[in-house]
C-alpha cells in the first residue's frame, strides 16, 4: 500500500534534445536528427529501461509536422513504437523553440494554429498509446522569449527587451490555449511546464545594476509561470491547474552576473554569491505550493557524477524542508552538440562516438554508477520491471532517506 504516491513510475526522468529552431543562418534545425534519436529510438529507450527509468521527455516537432494546419505526425512513430515495446511513459515536449515558417507569434493566428495543433498531436499520441498522459506545451518560455526575442538566435530574429517581453506573453497565451485545448480532448492530462531557475547578480564593481539583477532573479524568472498561475495577466486564462506540474531546470549556467546587453556572465564554480540550489526551489516552492520537478539537470564532462551527487544532496535537502519534489530529470539522455559550434557537450548518459555515418551511443559509466547509487538510496528499482506502471513512486521513500541522510543546503560546486 502506497503511503504517498508520487506522480510518476519513477522519480528519475531523462530524455532526448528535441529543438528544432531557425537558427541565426536562417536555416531550420533538428537536433532529433543530428543526435540520430530519430533512427536509435528503440536503442535509447532500450538503454533508459536498463537505468531504471521509466519517463522521458520527448519532442513532437511542430514545425515538421505541421503543414499550414495539414499534419503529418509519422515522424514520432519510431519514438512510439520504442516506448510502447520498452514501456517508457513520454512527457511530450509539444513546442521546443521551434514553430511553422508560415507563422508570426505575435498574432491571433499564431495562438489558434498552436491550439488547433495541440488538439491533433493529443489525439494522436492518445490514439497509439495509453494514459496517463503528460505534456510539455511550451518548452523554457522564458529562455526562449531571450534568444528568440531580444538575443536573435532564433526566430522571430527581435532585438530588444520590449519584443522580448512581447515574444513570452505570446508564448504564454498560445501555451494556456494549448492546454485547454488538449484537455477538451483529454480532461485528465497533466502538464509539466518548463522553464531555468536562475540567479542573477551585479558585478561587483557595479552595484548600479544590483536593481537590474534582483528584477531579474525575483521577477523577471517567475513571470511565464506567474502568467500561466494567473497570477499576472489573468486576461490570458491562466490557473493553478493550467500551470499543473512545475518544471525548474538547474545547470550551473543559471547563476550569472549581469551584463546590460547579451547573456549574462555565468558565474565561476567558486564565487561566493552563488545560491544553494535548495534556496531556489524554495523560491518556486513558495511561490506556487504546485507540485514539483527539476525538469533538467545535468553536469559535464568529468563533471556529471559530481553534479549529480550535488542536485541530489539539495533535492533531498529540499525534500527535508517540505518541498514537494516528485522528480529529476537528467537531461539528456542522450549526448548532445553545442548549439553554436557543434561540439558535443558530454552532458548526457551516453557520450556519442561518431563511426562512419552512425553516432554510436557510449554509456557514461561514472554518471550511471553514481545514479544507481541514488536508487538504492531511496529504494528505487535499478532496471525496471515487466510493468514499471503498476505503481507509482513511493515518495515516502524519498521522504525517509531525506530524513535519514539529513543534507544541508550547499553553494559549493567543487
Amino acid at each position: 500500500m502506497v503511503q504517498r504516491a508520487g506522480i510518476f513510475p519513477t522519480f528519475f526522468i531523462s530524455g532526448f534534445e528535441c529543438s528544432t529552431f531557425l537558427w541565426k543562418d536562417k536555416n531550420r534545425r533538428n537536433l532529433i536528427a543530428e543526435t540520430q534519436h530519430d533512427r536509435f529510438a528503440w536503442k535509447d529507450y532500450q538503454l533508459l529501461r536498463e537505468w531504471g527509468i521509466a519517463v522521458s521527455r520527448e519532442g513532437i516537432p511542430w514545425p515538421l509536422v505541421d503543414n499550414k494546419g495539414v499534419y503529418d505526425f509519422s515522424p514520432i512513430d519510431p519514438m512510439i513504437e520504442a516506448m510502447k515495446q520498452h514501456k517508457i511513459l513520454p512527457i511530450w515536449d509539444l513546442c521546443h523553440y521551434g514553430y511553422p515558417d508560415d507563422l508570426d507569434p505575435f498574432t491571433d493566428t499564431f495562438t489558434s494554429r498552436y491550439a488547433a495543433y495541440c488538439k491533433a498531436a493529443a489525439r494522436y499520441v492518445a490514439a497509439r498509446m495509453d494514459g496517463p498522459y503528460f505534456f510539455t506545451p511550451i518548452n523554457e518560455i522564458t529562455f526562449f522569449s531571450f534568444c528568440g526575442g531580444e538575443w536573435g538566435w532564433v526566430a522571430p530574429y527581435t532585438h530588444t527587451k520590449e519584443d522580448r517581453f512581447r515574444f513570452r506573453l505570446a508564448l504564454c497565451k498560445a501555451a494556456i490555449a494549448g492546454v485547454k485545448a488538449i484537455r477538451e480532448l483529454i480532461p485528465e492530462a497533466r502538464m509539466v511546464h518548463i522553464d531555468p531557475l536562475v540567479q542573477v547578480v551585479a558585478p561587483r564593481d557595479r552595484p548600479d545594476q544590483q536593481q537590474a539583477a534582483w528584477h531579474e532573479t525575483y521577477v523577471d524568472t517567475f513571470l511565464a509561470w506567474d502568467v500561466l498561475y494567473g497570477k499576472e495577466h489573468p486576461e490570458l486564462g491562466g490557473s493553478p491547474e493550467i500551470l499543473d506540474i512545475v518544471g525548474a531546470n538547474n545547470y550551473s549556467f543559471g547563476q550569472m552576473e549581469y551584463r546590460e546587453h547579451g547573456p549574462h556572465q555565468a558565474l565561476p564554480a567558486d564565487d561566493d554569491r552563488i545560491k544553494p540550489l535548495c534556496d531556489l526551489l524554495h523560491l518556486v516552492w513558495e511561490r506556487y505550493k504546485r507540485p514539483l520537478i527539476i525538469g533538467e539537470t545535468s553536469g559535464m564532462n568529468e563533471g556529471r557524477e559530481h553534479w549529480l551527487r550535488d542536485v541530489m544532496e539539495e533535492s533531498l535537502a529540499a525534500v527535508e524542508a517540505g518541498i514537494d519534489l516528485h522528480g529529476i530529470c537528467l537531461f539528456p539522455a542522450v549526448d548532445m552538440p553545442d548549439w553554436h559550434t557543434g561540439e558535443w557537450l558530454h552532458n548526457g548518459l551516453c557520450d556519442i562516438s561518431v563511426e562512419g555515418d552512425e553516432l554510436k551511443r557510449i554509456p557514461c559509466e561514472p554518471y550511471i554508477a553514481e545514479l544507481r547509487r541514488w536508487q538504492k538510496e531511496l529504494n528505487r528499482v535499478t532496471t525496471l520491471d515487466e510493468n514499471p506502471f503498476s505503481d507509482p513512486v513511493e515518495l515516502q521513500d524519498v521522504i525517509d532517506a531525506a530524513r535519514r541522510l539529513k543534507k544541508q543546503p550547499d553553494k559549493n560546486w567543487h
